[in-house]
């Protein structure tokens, strides 16, 4: 009986990896990019079957090599994102809006992950004192939840970056328009921007206000415009500093671009909301499938067969 356990387990675990692979690489279970969207609309039409072609790449190791080159991608992009260089992490830092330093910021990561060490080691001695007690099982306890708290730290400020830039974009519109109300009415672009950060609340404003604050201190306008939005790096707060940036230099109308800006973020909202209540609408069929329609089917069914059972 024990000389099975080892084969089975290596067939599970092969078994697991391939259900796992299956699910990953399902088009529901990753997000569509931009460049695989339009690849239908910008492929030449060409009469030859691809199937017939040569590949182009053949990989070293065959099937198995194109199979995992995908996974491998998405883990190297992945880890990516926990680079430890100060560049990048910097970056970050002003993304999601906080006036910490990498040193900050990591520090208090090393402190997350001692709070993690710390619980692991009050978990493994209250098993110990229960009679539970792995050596082996402990020390991968202990490193998994001091790992877990480090890069629960990060993934902390992936979220506020991601909740910061939402709220920039659903303030874009109406900061945008009233930019647009300012120019129109004859006031300078930085002008309309000091109004805005007077007028306004919010991520948006107090972006434009660290931008004024830039240009009062000696930088000029076309360099702190830059320099928000290399922070942001967001495309539409990006065509809004380039369109700034046009108006400023060449004199170009600046009202009617702001308010095309604004009308095209407000369609992108609207696209996206259509594209989320569409996946929730699919995502609405499994408990109506599994859930209510076998129950439907049962209240149906059961009296039928109540009554046969009685002999009627």
């Amino acid at each position: 009986m024990m000389a099975l356990t080892a084969p089975t387990v290596f067939c599970g675990l092969l078994l697991g990896a391939g259900l796992w692979l299956i699910l990953v690489r399902m088009p529901i279970m990753r997000a569509t990019s931009f460049a695989e969207r339009i690849d239908p609309q910008l492929r030449s039409q060409n009469l030859e079957s691809r199937l017939l072609s040569a590949p182009q790449d053949i990989a070293p190791f065959g099937p198995l090599e194109r199979i995992l080159r995908p996974v491998f991608r998405d883990a190297v992009s992945y880890l990516a994102k926990f680079n430890l260089g100060t560049t990048s992490l910097n970056k970050r830092l002003a993304k999601a809006g906080c006036g910490k330093s990498a040193i900050d910021f990591r520090a208090e990561q090393l402190l997350w992950a001692a709070a993690g060490f710390a619980a692991a080691v009050v978990v493994v001695v209250l098993s110990a004192a229960g009679g539970r007690f792995s050596p082996g099982l402990a020390v991968v306890w202990v490193l998994v939840c001091s790992l877990g708290g480090f890069l629960f730290r990060d993934y902390m400020l992936r979220v506020r970056i991601k909740r910061r830039e939402s709220r920039m974009l659903a303030e874009f519109p109406s900061v945008a328009e009233l930019m647009a109300l300012a120019v129109g009415a004859g006031e300078s672009a930085s002008g309309a921007l000091d109004r805005v950060c007077r007028t306004a609340r919010g991520e948006l404003a107090r972006e434009f206000a660290s931008v004024l604050a830039a240009t009062r201190a000696g930088t000029p306008l076309v360099e702190a415009l830059h320099e928000f939005s290399g922070r942001t790096d967001l495309g539409p707060l990006v065509r809004f500093v380039d369109g700034i940036v046009v108006a400023v230099e060449r004199g170009t109308p600046l009202a009617d671009v702001l308010r095309a800006q604004a009308a095209d973020v407000r369609d992108s909202a609207k696209r996206e909301l259509m594209e989320a209540a569409g996946r929730k609408e699919i995502a609405m069929m499994v408990p109506l499938v599994f859930g209510v329609l076998p129950l439907t089917v049962i209240f149906a069914v059961y009296p039928g067969l109540a009554a046969l059972d009685l002999g009627f």
